[in-house]
C-alpha cells in the first residue's frame, strides 16, 4: 500500500509540473534551423551577433532549438536573393539588407536618407526596430521578421583622402543601398552599387576607388590593405546608415512547437536588435584602432564641411518625401517618426 501511495504522489507531482519539464528530452521535439547570410565566418556580425544569438536561443530551449549558420552564401544564390530564400523556404532564417533589392521595401528607406541616422548603432537598432513594429508589418508580410535594425556611423574609405566635397568629385564609391548612392551623387561622387562581398575584387580591378561601409566590416573585406584613407563624419546625425533584417520563413515559424516559439519570441524584437548593435558599437572602435596602428590616415570631416554636405544632400530627402505619395505612404510622417525615434533612443547616448 505505501508503494502505491508513493506512485500516486509521483504521478500527481508530474501532472503539476510544467509540460516542458514533464517531457523527457528523448521524446521532446528537437528542431534545427538553417540561417543563411552573405559575409564570411570571420566577420564581426557573424562572430559577435549571429553566433551569440544562436547560442542563446539554443541554451534557453535546453538544446532543443538549434540554429546552424551558413555564412558566405554557402547555401547558394547571391546576396540580393536572401530575402526570397526566407520567403520560399530555401533557408529557414536569413540576414540581409532590404536595400539589396532597390525600391522593394520603400518605407524602411527613411533611415537610409542622408543625415537621418545616429552615429551609434544602439540608437539606430532600437529606433528601427520600434519603427518596424509600427510601420513595416505590411512591408515584410511575406516573412516572419525576427528583428530589424541599422548600423552605426558609415565612413568613406578611399584610395585618396576626402576632406571636402571637392575631393569626392568623380570618386567611384561602392554604396549599399539606393538612397546612399543618391546622396553620394549629390555630393559629386560616382556611386557604384554592389553587394559587399564584391568590394575586394572591384577594388583590385579598379572598378571602384573606395567604398562606404562601417568600421566593423573592414577586416572581413581586408579593406584596410586596399585603401589608406578613411573619412569619418562628426557627431549625429551621420551621413548614412544601411538597414538590415533577420527574417524567418513564416510557415517554418508557425510550425514550431509552441514552447520553442516562445523561446524564439523572447529573443526577437528589441532583445535581438540590442544584441545586433554589438558588432558596430563594441567592435567598431577596435577596428578603428587597428587601422590607425597600421598607419592609415583617418580623417574627421570638419563641422563646417559637414554642414555643406547636409545642404547638398537635402534634395535627396525632399525628393523621397515627394515621391512617397505615389508609392502609397506619407513620407513626411514616416520621416518625422523616424527622427523622433532616433531622438528618443539617443537620449543619454553620446
Amino acid at each position: 500500500m505505501p508503494h502505491r501511495r508513493h506512485l500516486f504522489a509521483l504521478g500527481a507531482a508530474a501532472l503539476a509540473a510544467p509540460a516542458v519539464l514533464r517531457i523527457p528530452r528523448a521524446q521532446a521535439q528537437e528542431v534545427t534551423l538553417r540561417l543563411h547570410h552573405f559575409l564570411p565566418a570571420v566577420s564581426n556580425v557573424h562572430r559577435f551577433f549571429l553566433q551569440p544569438w544562436a547560442q542563446k536561443v539554443q541554451q534557453e530551449s535546453n538544446g532543443r532549438l538549434r540554429i546552424q549558420i551558413f555564412p558566405a552564401m554557402q547555401l547558394g544564390g547571391a546576396p540580393p536573393q536572401l530575402y526570397d530564400q526566407a520567403r520560399d523556404g530555401v533557408a529557414d532564417i536569413i540576414w540581409t539588407l532590404p536595400g539589396n533589392t532597390p525600391g522593394r521595401f520603400p518605407r524602411i528607406e527613411v533611415f537610409e536618407l542622408p543625415f537621418v541616422a545616429h552615429k551609434r548603432a544602439i540608437v539606430n537598432c532600437r529606433a528601427v526596430q520600434e519603427f518596424a513594429e509600427r510601420h513595416l508589418r505590411e512591408e515584410f508580410r511575406e516573412v516572419h521578421p525576427i528583428c530589424v535594425w541599422a548600423h552605426g556611423e558609415g565612413l568613406i574609405h578611399a584610395r585618396r583622402p576626402v576632406r571636402t566635397m571637392e575631393d569626392l568629385q568623380g570618386l567611384k564609391l561602392r554604396f549599399p543601398s539606393r538612397l546612399n548612392g543618391e546622396a553620394l551623387r549629390a555630393l559629386g561622387a560616382a556611386p557604384v552599387g554592389m553587394p559587399i562581398p564584391q568590394v575586394p575584387e572591384a577594388l583590385s580591378q579598379g572598378v571602384i576607388d573606395g567604398a562606404v561601409v562601417p568600421w566593423e566590416v573592414v577586416p572581413a573585406l581586408r579593406l584596410q590593405e586596399m585603401v589608406r584613407h578613411h573619412t569619418e563624419i562628426p557627431g549625429s546625425p551621420t551621413l548614412y546608415t544601411a538597414t538590415f533584417i533577420l527574417a524567418m520563413n513564416r510557415a517554418r515559424y508557425e510550425g514550431l512547437p509552441e514552447d520553442l516559439r516562445r523561446v524564439l519570441d523572447a529573443n526577437s524584437g528589441q532583445a535581438a536588435a540590442t544584441m545586433a548593435a554589438v558588432p558596430w558599437d563594441e567592435r567598431g572602435p577596435v577596428v578603428e584602432e587597428m587601422v590607425r596602428r597600421r598607419g592609415n590616415e583617418i580623417i574627421l570631416l570638419s563641422e563646417e564641411e559637414k554642414q555643406r554636405w547636409m545642404r547638398a544632400t537635402a534634395p535627396v530627402v525632399e525628393a523621397w518625401v515627394a515621391q512617397s505619395a505615389g508609392r502609397g505612404f506619407d513620407g513626411a510622417a514616416l520621416l518625422a517618426d523616424a527622427r523622433a525615434l532616433i531622438e528618443k533612443h539617443g537620449q543619454g547616448v553620446s
